[in-house]
């Protein structure tokens, strides 16, 4: 049986749609049976349209027990956040099994209220001369864990919020997939950022 994952995301579902389309295409060997939302949104929907069932939690911080209960429920191997708003409570038993991508190179440009476009406004703020992406495993503080693996990205000079905010999506769209199948196969190594990060 290929891995579950869960994936919780709370806004356009974006990235779920690339997972779902790698998986279907044989390229990530996964399946995703859950989807966890923090409001009704068009990721929710989404995930429906592709015959994933989507779970409401709203409002605030799922407890961790709670969440456990889920997870547990639907055999699940892999928490995968996806655009996820809010902080996640990890389970004892899903210590170490809880994925995040990040559109910035951490440790720069995260934290709390660091998503979206406020990730790309910081950037350009800062005359940054490169952007990018990383997936990260998750602890209890915001964007931050063991670096699995960073793609980057040429910071343009005519640059706008969106046109950058494009770009490393593009780089996301290669790394989430790359990342979770290193993970799911057991082939990491190092801390991510010794890899290759075109």
């Amino acid at each position: 049986m290929p891995p579950r994952l869960a994936v919780l995301l709370s806004g356009s579902g974006r990235t779920l749609v690339n997972l779902l389309d790698h998986i279907d295409s044989g390229a990530l060997k996964a399946a995703i049976p859950l989807v966890i939302a923090s409001r009704e949104c068009v990721g929710a929907q989404r995930a429906r349209d592709r015959g994933v069932p989507a779970v409401l939690v709203v409002p605030g911080t799922i407890p961790a027990a709670t969440l456990a209960t889920v997870l547990d429920e639907h055999r699940i191997d892999w928490v995968v956040l996806a655009g996820y708003l809010k902080l996640v409570e990890i389970p004892p038993a899903y210590r170490g099994l809880v994925v995040n991508i990040h559109p910035a190179l951490l440790p720069d440009f995260g934290g709390p209220g660091m998503h979206g476009r406020h990730v790309h406004e910081a950037v350009l703020a800062a005359r940054r001369t490169q952007s990018g992406c990383t997936v990260h495993l998750c602890d209890e503080v915001y964007d931050r864990g063991r670096v699995i693996l960073q793609k980057r990205c040429p910071v343009l000079p005519d640059d706008t919020p969106e046109t950058l905010a494009a770009r490393v999506f593009e780089l996301e769209k290669a790394a989430y997939p790359e990342a979770l199948a290193r993970l799911l196969e057991g082939t990491m190594y190092g801390d991510g950022k010794n890899t290759p990060c075109d």
